[in-house]
């Protein structure tokens, strides 16, 4: 997918993605070596964007699997039309003979499966991005249905048989960490823990999504991240969210977050009414505009 460790981490940063070289490193090996990404950290701290980020650097597409609680091998690998398949036996036995077994082989053939995405992710002709996003919320035995796609790159399905992979995916897994994600996956991926950016990185960040603004207003914005994450929130602000609010900001023609716009920012900044009411606090606020304007320092101007 790409010919050298310098040239994986231009084409991230074009794609928007500040990474460290020891991330970029690890995502060149496991793409060479097709190995599986696992990547552990708190919410929003860009576990997910760095596979949409290697995909937009390989030129190809994600095939993404959003685990929940509950889901199933039907809504990860896929399931049979049955009404599709109803409707052909109906115009089949209208016909004066009729192949029993030929038919049967037809109905029970891919072109009656509905495929879910890893299936999906192994029919490319050139290797996709496969995420399988929030794979700690899901038990162990669909862990281990994993097993025989992240070995062996095919996946065994009931009728329709083994389908062996077309191209190999780079497969990105992402957990934040509300479980512990068992050792035969552990064993077969490469590991990186993601946590929130430092007000550098942050302010790099920025820097490239929003590059009218000032190096000021990046600093002030990238050490309002680290404040908002240091107050024990319930609900601390992603990265995604930062851009969100300088966005805004710029929108609002302003430079600097003061302690006078917190009605109008509590919106953006407080998710959840018990973050908002620690927000309203006397002085609470101004405090953290304080504590924004410290952070800043560590940004490289």
């Amino acid at each position: 997918m790409f010919a050298s460790v310098s040239e994986l981490d231009e084409l991230l940063r074009r794609s928007g993605y500040i990474a460290d070289p020891v991330t970029v490193t690890t995502v060149y090996l496991a793409a060479v070596l097709h190995r599986p990404l696992l990547l552990e950290g708190p919410a929003g701290s860009g576990k997910t964007q760095l596979a949409y980020a290697v995909a937009e650097a390989a030129r190809t597409k994600v095939e993404r699997l959003q685990c929940y609680e509950g889901i199933n091998e039907e809504k990860a690998i896929g399931h049979f039309d049955e009404s599709l398949q109803r409707l052909f036996m109906q115009h089949q036995t209208q016909a004066q003979t009729i192949d029993w077994n030929e038919l049967a082989a037809l109905l029970q053939g891919r072109r009656f499966f509905s495929a879910g995405p890893l299936l999906l992710a192994l029919e490319y002709e050139r290797p996709c991005v496969l995420l399988i996003d929030e794979l700690d919320k899901v038990n162990p035995a669909f862990e281990s249905m994993l097993l025989e796609l992240l070995s062996v790159w095919q996946l065994s399905v009931p009728k329709l048989g083994t389908i062996e992979a077309r191209s190999i995916p780079f497969v990105v897994l992402t957990s934040n960490d509300e479980r512990r994600i068992g050792d035969p996956l552990r064993r077969r991926s490469f590991y990186l823990r993601i946590e929130h950016p430092t007000p550098d990185r942050e302010a790099k960040i920025l820097e490239l999504r929003t590059p009218e603004a000032s190096p000021e207003f990046h600093r002030g914005m990238a050490g309002l991240a680290k404040a908002l994450r240091g107050w024990s929130l319930e609900k601390p602000p992603s990265i995604s969210e930062m851009l969100d609010l300088a966005r805004a900001l710029r929108l609002l023609g302003k430079d600097a977050i003061t302690p006078e716009m917190r009605d109008i920012l509590l919106p953006l900044i407080a998710k959840t009414e018990a973050d908002r009411r620690k927000l309203l606090l006397r002085d609470g606020f101004a405090s953290l505009i304080y504590d924004a304007q410290q952070h800043g320092l560590e940004a490289n101007p």
